[in-house]
């Protein structure tokens, strides 16, 4: 049934219908009027099938598409993807109409802002004298951190970015701007370019993504976002404290950051090495160094003051005066010349730092800084000349969001994350003990075993490294990456790279093995006070692993040596938590139930250690993979795990969703601000002691579901072989999107594939199961042992944060999911009796899935409570249902010839790609 609309809508339709004519018209005017008219009569077939499900409208598409020459199809293919991109673009702007239009109306504050969590705040500690401190406090110590991660399915290319935020930018011109008639027909005719532009620009890559070039389409993000709308941000806070305190003063502290994991993250990426480390590092500091300079640039053509018309303070006097700027029409300037000087010394600092230098060359030789700190202290003394001579007005704006700038990003641009399987640390010290003559038997040491002789080694001082051994390549180059970390801290500050994560944790030795090498590295001290340099943060990511990982830091504080490196990293200890891969263990409920209890016995432990907690939140695009919005996810934490500091990872596609256009960014980067506040000084679980009632519940809801998830996913025989046939899954890994491979070992085994080709294959054939599978034989198994039990499931879904999040997101899962779809996918298996077998299973799971959600939520529509989605999904989807029936017959096409190595058909390769494209663009959170 069609989705109500009213008038606030209008826009949004007509920005769809404008770019839906100048890419129609860029099909007609490109490809001719034969293949404008084919695509325009399968997306009529495809709407009317969509919206009606007649029979008659999928022959039509059957006849439409299947018989198409090669060029034709691909054509058919790019204008399904292209306008699935360009509807996104237009949901973006409308977003951002909608909020300006919010705010322009004086309307109370939205949930999900900065001013509805200081309100909400203020609101529940009552006294306002109360609240402004206990505010203060948050602002000073938060730290909020989403972190980009490189993605094996990663989609889009850069260049396709930088046309789509062109297009997005002059959608925003035509809405914040009164355009003259000459204006607006400008601003066609550029949006007609651009979308020409786009139309020719190559949507799939000639070659696989190398690290590097994943690392380079990360910082374009911090080019197109971060670097403006992170101190906007800053702004917008300190705003809003003015408002509600204007005779308190504020000083917060670096709330805010933006890390990275892209040229860090070496698990399961052999391709990630200490060169590619090193090449990283210098980009990262390049792009900030490109950005310092352009900005005190411009600051420094806008401070034109002359000091015959106005005093400056001795400080800045004295900076004027050290710079190399001579100029004698620049000499009753002193802003410009102290702001030329800065100018040479970052220039002077790239060349010490190895940095590449700028085209616009300094006005002469500078002493370089030492720090950052030593930029931002020159800023500040611009500043407070500035303000103290009576021109605050001046100092605000562009060189205060600089001053901010520099406070957040260094010298170094983003905090890296090293990463790396716990399986290889263990191998890699057991080489090394072997060759220092220690022992040849540590792999076959138990635990305690272990411990004992690691917490022996860390005691000690001498290296077990010797430059004149000989070791195995995988040694070499670990060794290299820890050895290259040093120097890289070193050169751009220890802010660089602050944390080194161990995937697969599952003890002590895990972590005991990383302090080791670091300890080779000297990035970790021996002796009787052992210390380091990172944070050693585990990674608990299993089933198992999140049931152990209260146990395991017990026994790691119990454990001197582990509790002195605590010690000397301030007592503060970060634990990150696997959503990806306990979910593809035990399906997500069970997945999400068991982070729950994990964070919950952390807490405890940590309680009773005096150690502070930190969480770092390993969060997919997709709900299968711990996605959902972020704003609901991070309040459904358990109270007291939010403690004003919080990572999370952002991934793929939902990076480019987030963050490619400044205003959607923003308001991203303020709802990840926002609900930390809130779950930091709210009570978030709704004053309720859900211990009692519902966590006995949802443990034996979770066990049912883990049953059955479990029972088709492992225990089914076949069921590999489905998966494989009936996705994509073959076809992702072996085509250029990634660098990292598809899989951690060389098998087929569903145990060694990574969580995010595992959940992203499920989404391109929309089936979408790692999303939901379980809920409905888990609902209905526990109803049936508690005949009167509704109720109590409907009070969980009102009353608790947890549960109602969870249901949200199964709601969303099964809105974009289509089973219509998924069971044309299904025909790609050879073994009928398998495909009827499986495929039966799991369309008799998602009936059962969507009949519990009704009968808990009492909403008979899905999406009932989600209209904004419910209409983009009603939008968009019709035009994912062409690029799903083409994909599949190229995936016919593609599978006829073999063994991937052996398809040289460039066609097929192209068009299986863009469709794995529009589909991830349709879908917008697929991986």
């Amino acid at each position: 049934m069609p989705i109500n609309r009213d008038d606030k809508d209008l826009p949004l339709r007509d920005d769809i219908r404008l770019l839906g004519r100048l890419l129609g018209d860029a099909v007609r005017e490109q490809e001719g009027a034969a293949t404008f008219e084919l695509v325009e009569q399968t997306r009529k077939a495809a709407i009317r099938f969509a919206r009606e499900g007649r029979a008659e409208d999928r022959v039509r598409l059957h006849d439409l598409l299947d018989q198409l020459p090669p060029a034709t199809m691909l054509s058919v293919v790019r204008a399904f993807a292209y306008f699935l991109q360009l509807s996104n673009i237009a949901e973006d702007t409308h977003r951002a109409r909608r909020r300006r239009a919010h705010e322009a109306m004086g309307s109370p504050a939205r949930e999900g802002t900065l001013a509805f969590a200081i309100d909400a705040v203020r609101k529940a500690i009552g006294d306002d004298a109360a609240a402004r401190e206990r505010l203060q406090q948050f602002f000073a110590e938060a730290l909020v951190v989403p972190v980009l991660t490189a993605h094996p399915t990663e989609v889009q290319r850069q260049s396709t970015q930088v046309a789509m935020q062109e297009i997005a930018e002059l959608l925003e011109q035509r809405e914040r701007m009164v355009l003259t008639a000459e204006e607006r027909a400008e601003n066609d005719l550029a949006l007609q370019r651009q979308v020409l532009t786009l139309w020719h620009t190559r949507l799939v890559r000639g070659e696989r993504l190398r690290v590097l070039d994943e690392v380079k389409n990360g910082i374009g993000y911090y080019r197109s976002t971060f670097f403006t709308e992170v101190p906007r941000l800053y702004a917008h806070t300190a705003s809003l404290w003015a408002q509600r305190f204007p005779d308190a003063p504020f000083t917060p502290g670096t709330f805010l950051q933006v890390g990275s994991w892209i040229g860090g993250d070496r698990d399961g990426n052999p391709f990630v090495t200490a060169d590619i480390l090193r090449d990283t590092l210098r980009l990262q500091s390049a792009a900030a160094f490109d950005f310092y300079l352009a900005e005190v640039h411009e600051v420094g053509g806008t401070l034109s003051v002359s000091r015959a018309l106005h005093p400056v303070t001795p400080a800045l006097d004295a900076l004027a005066a050290a710079s190399p700027d001579q100029s004698v029409q620049r000499r009753d300037e002193p802003y410009r010349r102290a702001l030329s000087g800065i100018y040479a010394r970052l220039v002077a600092t790239m060349r010490t730092l190895d940095v590449p230098l700028p085209t616009r060359a300094a006005l002469g030789d500078a002493a370089p800084y030492g720090n950052a700190a030593e930029l931002r202290a020159e800023l500040h003394v611009v500043h407070e000349s500035l303000v103290h001579t009576g021109l605050t007005l001046l100092a605000s704006g562009r060189l205060r969001a600089l001053m901010t700038a520099v406070d957040v990003f260094g010298f170094h641009l983003a905090p890296l994350d090293l990463r790396q399987n716990a399986d290889v640390h263990e191998k890699v010290v057991a080489e090394l003990l072997s060759q220092a003559g220690v022992t040849s038997q540590y792999l076959a040491l138990d635990e305690a075993a272990r411990v004992a002789l690691l917490a022996s080694e860390l005691a000690g001082t001498r290296p077990l490294y010797s430059p004149h051994l000989t070791y195995s390549a995988e040694v070499q180059g670990e060794l290299a990456i820890v050895f290259a970390a040093r120097v890289m801290r070193e050169r751009f500050g220890r802010a660089a790279l602050p944390h080194y994560i161990i995937s697969k944790c599952d003890g002590v030795s895990d972590l005991l093995e990383v302090a080791l090498l670091l300890k080779e590295a000297g990035l970790a001290t021996g002796g009787a006070a052992p210390g380091v340099d990172l944070d050693i943060i585990p990674l608990f990511e299993t089933i198992s692993d999140l049931q152990r990982a209260g146990d395991i830091m017990q026994a790691a504080f119990d454990l001197p040596a582990y509790r002195a490196l605590v010690a000397a990293r301030g007592n503060v200890q970060e634990v990150m938590l696997g959503y990806s891969d306990s979910n593809k263990d035990g399906g997500f409920l069970t997945s999400g139930w068991e982070l729950y209890q994990a964070e919950l016995a952390l807490m405890g432990v940590f309680a009773r250690a005096s150690v502070k907690l930190r969480f770092f939140h390993g969060r997919g695009g997709s709900v299968g993979r711990g996605g959902g919005p972020s704003y609901e996810a991070i309040l459904a934490q358990p109270s007291g795990a939010v403690t004003g500091q919080i990572r999370l990872t952002e991934q793929g596609e939902v990076i480019a969703s987030k963050y490619a256009t400044p205003d959607v960014g923003r308001r991203n980067l303020e709802l990840l601000v926002a609900a930390t506040l809130e779950a930091t000084l709210t009570d978030h679980e709704n004053q309720a002691d859900k211990a009692v009632t519902f966590h006995p519940v949802m443990e034996r809801l979770s066990a049912l579901a883990f049953q059955a998830y479990r029972a088709l996913v492992y225990e089914t025989p076949g069921f590999t072989q489905y998966f494989r046939e009936s996705t994509p899954l073959a076809e992702i890994a072996t085509l250029n999107i990634g660098s990292r491979p598809a899989s951690r070992k060389p098998s087929d085994r569903i145990e060694d594939l990574r969580a995010i080709p595992w959940v992203f294959a499920w989404a391109q054939c929309r089936c979408m199961l790692p999303g939901w599978y379980g809920f409905g034989s888990a609902v209905s198994q526990w109803l049936d042992e508690h005949p009167d039990g509704l109720p109590v499931l409907q009070r969980m879904a009102t009353a608790w944060p947890f549960f109602r999040t969870l249901l949200s997101n199964v709601d969303m899962v099964l809105a974009k999911s289509d089973l219509r779809v998924a069971s044309r996918y299904a025909e790609l298996v050879t073994d009928a009796t398998l495909r009827e077998t499986i495929f039966g299973r799991i369309s008799a799971e998602w009936q059962r899935t969507r009949d519990a959600l009704r009968r808990i939520t009492g909403q008979e529509e899905l999406l009932a409570d989600n209209p904004l989605l419910a209409r983009s999904i009603e939008t968009r989807f019709p035009y994912m249902d062409p690029l799903n029936h083409l994909q599949i017959a190229l995936l016919r096409r593609y599978r006829e010839h073999g063994a991937p190595e052996r398809v040289t058909d460039e066609f097929l390769r192209r068009g299986i790609h863009i469709t794995i494209n529009g589909i991830a663009a349709g879908l917008r959170n697929s991986g």
